[in-house]
């Protein structure tokens, strides 16, 4: 099923920014992306891109999470735990992993993706 937000190509509004650096995202905007609390803003090629944060972030690695703390031997409270931990390392490392593979990108334009993402030996 497709996003709302994908449905919608392109929307302007124009925003104030306060004396603080404050925006306020459009009531619009904010109910369209289901948005909550918190936003990611990243910059880059010159835009600011705010987006929301989805909880879960790491929701499509749980599986190999859990089954390799249970190998670990963990379980009970202490897997939960572990679990969480775990869990909250899954998002820095995927957004290092990015920060390097850009660099990588930027300094040599003949690095293929394959030279970016292959494992290492």
């Amino acid at each position: 099923m497709e996003s709302v937000a994908r449905k919608i190509n392109t929307e302007r509004k124009i925003i104030r920014i306060s004396e603080k650096r404050q925006v306020t995202i459009p009531q619009k905007f904010y109910e369209l992306l289901n948005m909550n609390d918190e936003a990611e803003c990243i910059l880059q090629n010159g835009q600011i891109i705010i987006r929301p944060i989805r909880e879960n972030t790491g929701g499509e690695f749980a599986e190999h999470i859990l089954a390799d703390l249970i190998r670990q031997g963990y379980s009970g409270e202490a897997l939960l735990e572990k679990f969480k931990e775990t869990s909250k390392k899954i998002r820095p490392a995927v957004e290092t992993m990015m920060k390097e593979a850009e660099d990588v990108a930027n300094k040599d334009s003949s690095v293929t993706m394959q030279d970016i993402f292959e494992t290492e030996d």
